[in-house]
């Protein structure tokens, strides 16, 4: 057997391994989706069915029948958008300051980041109430917000990013006239678009996706967030799994028309992040 039939063979075995490993992740999505447009007594029938009887789309017509949908995703939108906002422009004058300048104590403050990276995320969950709590920002968008505003993962990220640029590219730009806010206003951020990108889209799912602190930290319905929403669609008897599942369809869109858009730079992101 020659070269070029080992890679042959090798590049199939390749593409259906992930193939196979696509169509079990996709198995809850189609699930979720099938199940969506059943009726209630037919969402849990065995043996499983792909669809029911009939093809009910008005469930999705029925999401806001216990709760405001609307408001729920405005609220989810608001926090997500913040979040991405401020993790991007944190992150970014982070990862500046650990590349290129230089001061004393630099690369001993971005171990401490690192350090931080260690740290469980519910051991965080009692000491940020009390603080919220302090500020009166509990039952607040700012109390999903500002807790997350700063995130050790995202200064790395942007670190590791801008240490692939040339360095000879701020010298001379430095020698040039040019002050450190130039360079990393007109230089540094541009060439960054695709790690800024990859940065924003796990801080737009991060953010999506949260349910602890939205349970932890608000009470009123009306700051209420989608996986608050969904949450509180589960009945104590009884669930209308179809039309749960639909909100569950409807909360991914946003997401999932990000991503499709920004691929191509996410993926440039994470491959140029860990080449240095």
């Amino acid at each position: 057997m020659n070269q070029k039939s080992k890679r042959r063979i090798s590049l199939t075995v390749s593409y259906v391994v992930l193939g196979i490993g696509a169509i079990i992740m996709l198995v809850p999505l189609i699930w979720a989706f099938t199940t969506s447009l059943k009726a209630t007594n037919e969402a849990f029938v065995y043996p499983p069915t792909l669809f029911g009887k009939e093809i009910l789309w008005e469930n999705y017509l029925r999401i806001s029948d216990r709760f405001d949908f609307l408001n729920m995703f405005k609220n989810t939108a608001l926090v997500a958008a913040a979040t991405v906002v401020l993790q991007l422009i944190t992150s970014a004058m982070a990862g500046f300051a650990f590349s290129y300048l230089k001061f004393r104590g630099r690369d001993k403050i971005f171990m401490l980041f690192l350090f931080s990276m260690m740290v469980p995320y519910h051991v965080l969950l009692v000491p940020t109430f009390m603080l919220l709590r302090e500020m009166n920002l509990i039952n607040t968008l700012w109390s999903l917000i500002l807790p997350v505003a700063v995130t050790p993962f995202g200064a790395f990220l942007m670190r590791q990013s801008f240490q692939s640029l040339p360095s000879e590219m701020g010298e001379a730009a430095k020698i040039d006239g040019c002050s450190p806010w130039g360079v990393f206003t007109r230089m540094y951020v541009p060439l960054a678009k695709p790690a800024l990108t990859t940065l924003g889209i796990f801080s737009l799912v991060g953010s999506w996706n949260d349910f602890l602190r939205p349970l932890i930290y608000l009470t009123d319905d009306r700051m209420m967030t989608i996986t608050l929403g969904i949450y509180n669609m589960q009945g104590a008897f009884s669930t209308n799994w179809p039309v749960l599942m639909c909100t569950v369809m409807v909360s991914i869109i946003p997401v999932l028309i990000v991503f499709l858009c920004l691929q191509d730079l996410f993926v440039e992101g994470v491959a140029l992040t860990g080449m240095k």
